[in-house]
């Protein structure tokens, strides 16, 4: 997981909705966990424009992570344990229920570097897939 430390651009495409692109950052809190920061922009498909942001918390887990909500107490989004594919991919899945809507999401981390995480919501109040691709643009120090 220290990998993922430093900084990335985004794109996201929530279908039927919009886009957003911004910067994300991981950020070490302790051995164990990175703080997730993302702020971007993002555009509405009517073409309405907003400044968003969205944080959590990534904790190692035993063969993949955990991520959390950015909450007090913190919540659980959702366990991934990751498999390496024959192309040298990373990739992991999870589902969560929020009320009555379904996510289920898959994370991606390609050989390249780069990583993709995709989020298909159904349920009573939400419907959609939201695809965000991520690349980095800085290098940690060690």
């Amino acid at each position: 997981m220290t990998r993922l430390a430093g900084a990335w651009s985004f794109d996201r495409v929530t279908e039927g909705q919009g886009r957003m692109k911004g910067l994300a950052t991981f950020t070490p809190l302790d051995a164990e966990r990175l703080a997730y920061r993302e702020q971007g922009r993002l555009t509405l498909q009517n073409g309405t424009e907003l400044e968003a942001e969205r944080e959590y918390v990534f904790r190692k887990h035993e063969g993949g992570f955990e991520v959390f909500f950015e909450e007090s107490p913190p919540r659980l989004f959702h366990t991934i344990s990751l498999c390496a594919s024959d192309d040298g991919a990373l990739n992991g899945s999870a589902g969560h229920l929020c009320n009555l809507d379904h996510y289920q999401s898959s994370y991606t981390f390609l050989a390249d570097g780069g990583f993709v995480i995709r989020h298909v919501v159904a349920g009573p109040r939400k419907d959609y897939t939201m695809i965000t691709t991520y690349r980095r643009i800085s290098l940690r120090s060690d």
